[in-house]
């Protein structure tokens, strides 16, 4: 079983492959190695996958907490009179309104209704925005926001920091001891703080659906921090390999697999991002199309499986009528560590996205049966006001 877990692909390598330009390393690279991590390509980078193996760290990020480095996400900062409502042209949030250091998720939107990136934005000061994009789709994020922005907006790309995620139940006494203060911010909320001299940024968030942290910290300072926090006890570096597998049973999305230009945020379940005064004035790409999926609803959803048997159906896989046609395709696949079961996420038609309705799938030749599910598959222990 640990064997079946520890062979399964990551949900992407969008950059990897015959052809793929040479590959960046992480700030973090001789850290990664010299604790045995297995280094493959993701994202345009040399990443670690996994150290002990994939079922035990993710395991141990469920019960403990797991130090990633995330370092090949794109930081971006965004300043200028006028720079909340500038973004606003490009997505769906509502920035004019967010509270200052609180993240926000929201998506890059194409003119078509598709999504063109998935990301996470702060309002850190008035006419301030920190943002996290993801990695494999960074330069082309860089480049559409250069191009759509006006030019009395300043975009800093943030090549000097790395970033790391320190994500589990134990996360907030480990990092604690390390760096006093942080145990006070609550889910989706942020801070600045000192460490060692460097200048930090930690928000309360991540992508395992567990509490946890991240951290914006000078590349001079990364390694330091690293060793610091995987000093405590509680901590061990996690792979990207239980990355995927905690954020699949989370119900977060993954861009370029989960989501991209042909898929509208109603269809991927992402109606949240639409913020209701965004959705009533529009002004962002693609508002028309998006509102009439509201009224009328969308071809297909994005729904979560859990596949009889002990065979996971992965990235690819077929959604058959009763007729054996296609109508629709898993996007996101895997053994559940935790459930100890073989989950999915997938598209299927409207009509046959509630919780309960079983579905055909088919891959390799092979007919599987499933059902549809409330997500997420195992529930978010995040710490939010008040808790």
């Amino acid at each position: 079983m640990s064997q079946q877990v520890q062979d399964q692909p990551l949900s992407g390598d969008p950059e990897g492959g015959e052809g793929a330009e040479e590959l960046r390393l992480l700030p973090l690279d001789q850290w990664h190695r010299a604790r045995g991590g297995r280094m493959v390509p993701f994202a345009g980078y040399e990443m670690p996958v996994q150290y002990e193996g994939i079922m035990a760290e993710h395991l141990w990020v469920r019960e403990h907490a797991g130090l990633f480095d995330v370092s090949h996400m794109g930081q971006l900062t965004f300043t200028g009179e006028g720079v909340e409502a500038a973004l606003e042209a490009l997505m769906p949030a509502d920035i004019q309104a967010a509270r200052l250091s609180h993240p926000v998720y929201s998506l890059l939107m194409a003119e078509n209704g598709g999504i063109l990136d998935d990301l996470m934005l702060t309002r850190i000061a008035e006419g301030e925005v920190y943002m996290v994009v993801n990695g494999a789709c960074k330069w082309d994020d860089i480049a559409h926001f250069r191009e759509f922005l006006p030019d009395e907006i300043g975009m800093n790309h943030m090549e000097d920091h790395a970033l790391l995620a320190l994500q589990g139940p134990e996360a907030v006494t480990a990092l604690e001891r390390v760096i006093s203060g942080v145990s006070d911010l609550v889910f989706m909320q942020g801070a600045a703080f000192q460490w060692q001299g460097h200048a930090l940024w930690i928000s309360r968030s991540g992508y395992t659906g567990e509490d946890g942290f991240e951290i914006s910290v000078p590349v001079e300072g990364a390694e330091a921090l690293a060793d610091a926090i995987t000093a405590q006890p509680e901590v061990k570096p996690i792979g990207l390999g239980a990355r995927d597998s905690l954020r699949l049973e989370a119900d977060l999305p993954l861009y370029g697999h989960d989501l991209d230009t042909e898929t509208t945020p109603v269809s991927a379940a992402l109606g949240f991002a639409l913020k209701k005064r965004r959705r009533e004035e529009g002004g962002f790409p693609g508002h028309e199309r998006i509102m009439l999926e509201r009224e009328n609803g969308p071809i297909l959803k994005r729904v979560g499986l859990v596949v009889e048997g002990r065979q996971p159906v992965r990235e690819g896989g077929l959604v058959l009528d009763a007729d054996g046609n296609e109508v629709g395709k898993v996007t996101s696949g895997g053994f559940a560590p935790t459930l100890q079961k073989p989950i999915a996420m997938a598209y299927v038609p409207a009509a046959s996205a509630e919780p309960g309705t079983k579905i055909t799938l088919a891959q390799r030749g092979k007919i599987h049966s499933a059902e549809v599910v409330k997500m997420p598959f195992v529930p978010h222990r995040y710490v939010r006001k008040g808790a």
